[in-house]
């Protein structure tokens, strides 16, 4: 009888009160996509200037995908674009995705986003570096932080870690680790010495909606898969005329580059 094995579920610990705002992460997660910087996967929030002078402060904290344990934006998705792994991360498959954007709708964190400045915009969220944990690394962003701001690790180490941090200190932190129970539970924590609304953090109910966008996507098959092949004919198409455009421009510049130059005389 063979052993059933499963992976461990990861997640990311994100300490607010540890940032710096030196957006090591960003530029990390831009080398290691190769993107250009306003199209990193993760971004930073942050607090206005609370206090008084002297006694200022300000606070920010590297925002990216969640994960969630039961994912909006992959009940939403209508070609399975979108997956959630056994390891607790949320990938997507460009590939497949026909750029409809039901995930930018159903996410209650706000978190993918689309490139609207491409003739083909696809989807951008973090995938938590799936590539580098294959080969034994941390995600780029939690590689790169200076400062510890960015933890990742076993899920379950993080939570603890979470718990005892604020147990620890507790006339340092919010009670509460942001995460843990948003959109019934995701793998990218957070514990902050303020409250995460004055971050900007969206305020997720304790259940995701994630059941009742399955009832659309599934429970309609027929309007879904009608929806699919109507979408996917008009990706399709602009992407022929796109390649048909190019193979012109490219056999018009072989054309002129043939043409004998004529000296004037």
């Amino acid at each position: 009888m063979s052993e059933h094995t499963t992976k461990p579920r990861y997640g990311f610990l994100i300490d607010v009160s540890h940032c710096i705002d030196c957006r090591s992460c960003m530029v990390a997660c831009s080398v290691e996509n190769n993107v250009p910087m306003d199209s990193t996967r993760i971004w930073i929030k942050e607090t206005g200037v609370t206090g008084e002078y002297p006694n200022l402060n300000r606070f920010t904290a590297p925002y990216h995908c969640m994960h969630c344990v039961d994912p909006s934006c992959v009940s939403a998705c209508t070609v399975s674009a979108l997956t959630r792994n056994e390891d607790g991360i949320v990938s997507y498959n460009s590939d497949v995705c026909i750029g409809c954007r039901y995930c930018m709708y159903a996410c209650p964190f706000e978190v993918p986003n689309y490139e609207w400045d491409q003739q083909l915009p696809l989807v951008v969220k973090c995938d938590m570096c799936f590539a580098r944990l294959s080969e034994g690394q941390q995600p780029a962003c939690a590689a790169t932080c200076p400062t510890g701001a960015i933890k990742w690790g076993k899920y379950e180490d993080m939570v603890a870690e979470a718990h005892q941090r604020i147990t620890d200190r507790p006339d340092k932190y919010v009670q509460h680790v942001y995460g843990e129970t948003e959109n019934g539970g995701t793998s990218t924590l957070y514990i902050s010495p303020v409250p995460f609304e004055d971050l900007g953090f969206p305020i997720a109910g304790t259940t995701s909606p994630a059941f009742s966008n399955r009832l659309v996507t599934e429970g309609t098959p027929m309007v879904a898969g009608m929806m699919l092949v109507g979408l996917s004919g008009a990706y399709l198409t602009i992407k022929h005329l796109k390649e048909e455009a190019e193979k012109e421009r490219l056999e018009a510049e072989k054309e002129r580059a043939a043409q004998p130059v004529v000296e004037d005389k």
